[in-house]
């Protein structure tokens, strides 16, 4: 049987350079989510129509447990 994941998905405003490490708070999140067993996926940098917008969204999954 195939294994079903769930997603969520958590936006955080950066308040440095994301390159730069002047940031941690996303950090912060990506390991507050592993210890509920969440799995970081992917990290997405939307840009704006003039330049970067200031954050990122986290997306990550995990397996649903079956009753």
């Amino acid at each position: 049987m195939a294994v079903e994941y769930e997603y969520k998905f958590v936006s955080e405003k950066l308040k440095g350079h994301l390159l730069s490490g002047a940031d941690s708070g996303y950090r912060d999140s990506i390991v507050e989510h592993a210890r509920d067993g969440w799995r970081l996926v992917q990290v997405f940098a939307p840009v704006g129509g003039v330049g970067p917008s200031g954050g990122v969204d986290l997306i990550f999954e995990r397996p649903i447990e079956e009753d």
